[in-house]
């Protein structure tokens, strides 16, 4: 097996691509994890316990009966008793996976990385493969906004921590790298030059040819950007990725290959995860939440009370003519099946068990303003604004509480889409960390749950396996879910690398039993109505709609 060092590891969804990828014809894994590296302990936690379940899954068709106890009841017993009945694998998975901090100038870690190499025998300049993403948050559009008169901004380290990367390949000089970033870095300064120019021209200098996954003679810096959705993830998901190739391999890669005639959507990559309720994060003297179906129902009667209700009623009174979801704090998966049933739920054999699939609890208000965003996205097929918004549900927020009069002048809303649906039959917006902070961006399409997603579901569209656990408390598991590669994608890019080094294979897309016939349809015409309507034919509004950069 071809060797991995995965650096800024997250919670491994990179890696877990690279590790997903067999031969072709065979079940035999192609890349192996030599080391990952990453500082944040929770993320390194699930990191490791992705390795450990590696290990146990080597000689296996399906996980084994303590691992699928672990997810349903995360308890201490539960976890002693599995760790006791695989010893050898988790010692191999903490050896794996580090709890460390890269630092420029601190080469102590890539020493660390020429002793992995040697011990499975391989040199520097050898077959191996160096994978990573440098943290984006001095590179995203937002951040850098918020940050426009901070004077550290040009001195964060988090702006040259590529060049730890580089160290690794300087020494170490792996066959191939995979480098992923968010947009920003295409128009990032620091110290007065680019920084997508200076990475590119540092590693070319290194000795790599510098290659595109989209195209394979690219003009222009955007043409690095890979927009997941294009290749079967169910989300609009816009990242850069470079692709180096050491200059003495004398190979150069194809693109990517675009799945199905349109994106995966929201609905299709959800199917059969059981309907639930959030709580509430209020509660009365007695330490009683609010009747959820009740609330329900005054809320929706509050709603048709409104002119914007009215023009709601077909769909407030079939959602509450429909079954109340149930609050759970168990998931247990439905029989519907998925459009990708294999890839998430392959290793779980007949089990039913779904896990970090609970609904974080909401003020009375926000569920009163999801139950309407809801409504609205599944009548127009399209997300409110806060100017669409009935009155008495507009935040009473300095910046948006003139939003109805503002817009009716031109004048233009700032976050005027702080309240974000999923539409159920599109692609998701883009899954970030900022999912940890409020579900506002991430509401289920359901009215009926009024809800945001919860980590679960996020990870469903991102495209970990439901055999994928999430450490940490939950504001932890929503933040690596969205600071996340997606496996799925993920495992294209190594497909290709495999072909550069000479290797066929097989990705998921590959297999015979794929079921594909959920991304091969047209793409719906949107409701009479629809503000869609006004972005056909409009890219640029479409992409703007559907992504974001909101690290």
């Amino acid at each position: 097996m071809i060797p991995v060092i995965d650096l800024f590891a997250g919670p491994g969804g990179l890696n877990e691509g690279f590790c997903s990828l067999v031969k072709e014809n065979s079940d035999e894994r192609i890349f192996k994890t030599l080391m990952s590296i990453e500082k944040d302990p929770v993320a390194c936690k699930t990191l490791r316990f992705r390795a450990f379940f590696r290990a146990i899954m080597s000689e296996r068709k399906a996980a084994p009966s303590s691992y699928l106890e672990y997810l349903a009841t995360p308890s201490d017993q539960n976890l002693e008793q599995l760790l006791a009945q695989f010893p050898d694998e988790w010692r191999q998975a903490e050896n794996e996976a580090l709890c460390a901090e890269l630092k420029e100038g601190d080469l102590s870690l890539v020493e660390t990385g020429r002793k992995r190499l040697a011990e499975a025998g391989v040199a520097p300049g050898g077959s191996w493969v160096l994978i990573g993403g440098p943290p984006c948050q001095a590179y995203s559009l937002v951040g850098r906004s918020r940050r426009a008169h901070d004077e550290t901004l040009a001195t964060d380290v988090k702006q040259t921590l590529y060049k730890c990367y580089l160290d690794f390949i300087r020494e170490l000089k792996p066959a191939a790298f995979v480098m992923e970033n968010v947009k920003g870095m295409l128009s990032a300064q620091h110290a007065g030059e680019g920084i997508f120019n200076r990475i590119r021209k540092d590693m070319q200098a290194a000795g790599y040819s510098i290659h595109s996954l989209v195209t394979e003679n690219p003009d222009t810096p955007n043409d690095y950007v890979v927009r997941a959705e294009q290749y079967g993830v169910p989300q609009a998901r816009h990242r850069v990725i470079l692709l180096g190739i050491r200059e003495d391999i004398g190979s150069s890669p194809r693109a990517l290959t675009r799945r199905g005639s349109r994106p995966v959507s929201v609905g299709e990559a959800l199917a059969g995860i059981p309907r639930i309720r959030s709580g509430f994060s209020r509660r009365d003297s007695n330490g009683q939440e609010p009747d959820w179906r009740t609330h329900i129902r005054e809320a929706a009667e509050r709603l048709l009370t409104t002119e914007e209700g009215a023009n709601l009623r077909d769909i407030i009174e079939d959602t509450l003519h429909s079954y109340p979801p149930q609050k759970m704090s168990r998931g247990a998966i439905l029989n519907e099946k998925n459009c990708y049933q294999q890839w998430y739920r392959g290793n779980m054999g007949s089990s039913k068990v779904l896990a970090n699939h609970e609904a974080r609890r909401h003020q009375a208000e926000d569920i009163d303003r999801y139950f309407f965003c809801a409504v609205y996205a599944k009548k127009y097929g399209a997300p409110a604004h806060v100017y669409d918004f009935p009155d008495y549900l507009i935040p009473k927020h300095r910046n948006v509480r003139t939003a109805k009069e503002d817009h009716k002048n031109g004048i233009t809303v700032k976050f005027s889409d702080r309240f974000r649906v999923q539409i159920e039959n599109r692609c998701s917006t883009t899954i970030t960390s900022h999912i940890a902070k409020d579900g506002h961006y991430y509401i289920h399409p359901d009215p009926n749950q009024a809800r945001s997603l919860t980590v679960r579901e996020a990870a469903r569209l991102q495209t970990f396996p439901d055999d994928y656990f999430f450490a940490g408390n939950r504001t932890s598991q929503y933040q690596q879910v969205g600071n996340a590669v997606p496996p799925m994608l993920a495992q294209q890019i190594a497909q290709i690398v495999a072909e550069v080094l000479g290797i066929s294979s097989s990705c998921y897309f590959d297999q015979s039993d794929v079921a594909n016939s959920g991304i091969a349809q047209p793409l719906p015409t949107p409701p009479a109505g629809s503000p869609l309507l006004e972005l056909v034919g409009a890219p640029d509004a479409l992409e703007a709609l559907h992504s974001s950069d909101k690290e």
